[in-house]
């Protein structure tokens, strides 16, 4: 995997395939962030919660996310019902998704419904698919510590509000990741949201294992020079 996870945050169906399609042509992209968002944990509402029937008919027709011979999904689940939003996701062809910590008033609850549903130990079902746990900028690292057994990776949220692409970074988010990292060295980090060159820069000196850019890509002059320049972070020198 790329250091680079691009983010998707799909106003309908024909806006997901669309983006979906400019990053299945570039072979540095391997894995893709799908943004969900209910309107209730977190807003604007987002597909498919704005058109729940076409999710519908895509299982009913046994539809599958495009491009999957050579694109791994993650599914950003900032919704209230992730619990049950992963098995329709898995149906499509998802294989890693992230539960929001604040999305529920009981993680260890949510966790133990996950493990029993879906898998065991460190999030994991048979090495196919894998969970992570999210926190907001503004949550105490006190939220996730107790489910850190369960997920595969932690994901922090680089902005106030989530589920808007485009916002600037809540610097909080460095010394979060910098304290994080110095407890668990060994756990799996990304970061997502206001994600600028400039701030790439110093989250992968922190030692952040993936960055989850939307915006800063999508929105560029030219997306694939854009791309190109966060995945240098890795590797300045080309090796």
């Amino acid at each position: 995997m790329g250091l680079v996870v691009p983010a998707v945050l799909p106003s309908s169906r024909v806006d997901l395939e669309e983006k979906l399609a400019l990053f299945a042509s570039n072979q540095a992209v391997n894995r893709i962030q799908i943004d969900v968002v209910d309107g209730k944990f977190a807003a604007p509402v987002s597909w498919p919660y704005n058109a729940p029937a076409e999710l519908g008919r895509m299982l009913d027709h046994h539809g599958l996310l495009p491009h999957l011979d050579r694109l791994a999904y993650e599914m950003d689940l900032m919704c209230l019902d992730a619990e049950s939003a992963v098995a329709a996701w898995l149906t499509l062809g998802a294989t890693r998704f992230i539960f929001h910590a604040e999305s529920t008033t009981d993680l260890p609850r949510l966790f133990s419904f996950v493990r029993q549903h879906y898998g065991a130990g460190d999030g994991s079902v048979s090495g196919l698919v894998s969970f992570g746990v999210a926190l907001n900028s503004a949550s105490d690292l006190a939220l996730i510590e107790p489910c850190l057994d369960e997920v595969a990776f932690v994901q922090f949220m680089g902005i106030a509000r989530i589920g808007r692409q485009g916002q600037p970074f809540d610097r909080r988010v460095f010394e979060k990741v910098r304290t994080f990292r110095a407890r668990h060295p060994e756990v799996p980090v990304q970061v997502d949201g206001g994600v600028s060159l400039e701030v790439a820069k110093e989250l992968v000196a922190l030692g952040v294992t993936n960055l989850v850019v939307g915006s800063a890509i999508l929105h560029a002059r030219d997306p694939v020079a854009a791309l190109a320049a966060f995945e240098m972070l890795e590797n300045p020198y080309g090796v």
